[in-house]
């Protein structure tokens, strides 16, 4: 004991203490982390089987609805006959109260907006008028035109010709100058061409087959929406019209059809799933444009670019897959006016893997890019059917050249 007292007097009692104190604070620490590792572990399993919960619940929904409606098949080969993963029509409401505006009134209301793109027009004059031209202002002209996204021939070809009639003319009167850019703008951008919807129904076994329209054309070229305007003008002009919705990659294409239908007061022909086989749309919405005995038949595409094979190549399994319930009378390519010469190869592109049949521009008003209309139309031969100018429901109008080019360099003269 004495022994033991004369230690607790000396440095190494201290030692021995705090060594003590902390091999007890470790022991406490670790039963305190085991207790806590136990309460963390109760919890994620409760959370664990109520997430399974809820995945069964999940489950037996889907097995419940999928006896109703049958899946759409995740790949399916491009000439394969097409699923039947659509759903019900949606029903459109009555429309009553919003009438389309009749075609034949639109272009009068819109070009004042299409001449804004007049400045182009307005150069050029300035700089014919000023009397004997020198190589300066004719390259002032011919930069102005490229401007315009004319195009390299077609700037030349207007070059050439104004060249000419202007140093046999001698004339520097700005009226008359107006009259010999107006004829040459017009000759371009080809007056005669046939510009009309062909909406023939034709005959098979003694009933009429819808006339059938397909709508392609890259992302971002406002081609959905132009659907909804192009029927419109259809039930403006007392057709009657189904859409189908064979955009099934974006998730509110659908939806946003739908929105269009309901506004116009027709039927959209859907899938029930986003990411179902397009084509499957596409037919579904003919056999049941057959069956209802409408006039015209309106099918919305996924935006794509056209450097992507695959996708170009079911545009043209879409294609093929409609045409065995009926001919598909119009291809219709919906090009952005904005993009200029880029939107050329994109439509070389669309035109060999679908055959477009016809054009149309969006977003032309305001933009000094209505030159596209020239060049896609010497390149492709294939005419500019309708321009949209605005944003609104009735901004979209069947093109006239004339109303073009006198919002580029005036009205003809009287």
């Amino acid at each position: 004991m004495d022994a033991f007292i004369s230690f607790l007097q000396t440095p190494w009692a201290v030692v021995v203490a705090l060594a003590i104190a902390v091999i007890i604070g470790v022991v406490v620490r670790l039963v305190v982390s085991a207790r806590r590792r136990s309460t963390d572990d109760v919890t994620v399993a409760t959370q664990q089987q109520e997430v399974i919960a809820e995945d069964a619940a999940r489950a037996l929904a889907v097995d419940e609805e999928s006896t109703d409606q049958p899946r759409a098949s995740p790949a399916a080969p491009l000439d394969a006959q097409p699923s039947t993963d659509v759903a019900p029509t949606t029903p459109a409401p009555d429309s009553s109260g919003d009438r389309p505006e009749p075609a034949g009134g639109r272009m009068e209301r819109l070009r004042e907006r299409l001449a804004s793109s007049g400045a182009i027009g307005r150069a050029i004059l300035g700089v014919l008028s000023r009397g004997k031209l020198s190589e300066e202002d004719w390259e002032e002209i011919e930069e102005s035109l490229l401007i315009a996204d004319l195009g390299l021939e077609a700037t030349d070809s207007l070059m050439e010709a104004l060249k000419r009639r202007v140093a046999v003319e001698s004339t520097t009167d700005e009226m008359r100058i107006r009259q010999i850019l107006r004829e040459e703008l017009l000759a371009l951008v080809g007056p005669d061409m046939d510009r009309s919807l062909d909406l023939t129904r034709e005959q098979s076994n003694g009933s009429p087959k819808p006339a059938v329209v397909l709508m392609v054309g890259v992302n971002g070229t406002g081609k959905t929406t132009t659907v909804g305007k192009l029927a419109r003008i259809l039930v403006a002009d007392d057709k009657s019209v189904l859409l189908g919705a064979a955009d099934t990659f974006r998730a509110a294409a659908a939806d946003q059809l739908a929105t269009w239908g309901q506004r116009v007061g027709v039927d959209v022909v859907r899938s029930d799933r986003e990411g179902a086989d397009p084509a499957s749309v596409a037919f579904e919405a003919v056999r049941q444009g057959i069956e209802r005995d409408v006039d015209v038949v309106l099918v919305d595409t996924a935006g794509r670019l056209q450097n992507k094979s695959t996708l170009m190549d079911e545009l043209g399994k879409i294609k093929r897959v409609m045409a065995k319930q009926a001919p598909v009378s119009e291809v219709l390519l919906v090009l952005d006016a904005t993009t200029g010469q880029n939107g050329m190869k994109q439509a070389e592109v669309f035109a060999k893997a679908t055959g477009v049949t016809g054009i149309i521009l969006t977003k032309l008003d305001g933009s000094a890019k209505g030159g596209i209309v020239v060049s896609v139309q010497r390149e492709l031969s294939v005419p500019v059917k309708f321009v949209g100018l605005g944003e609104g429901a009735d901004d979209l109008a069947p093109f006239d050249p004339d109303d073009f080019v006198d919002a580029i360099v005036g009205p003809a003269l009287g």
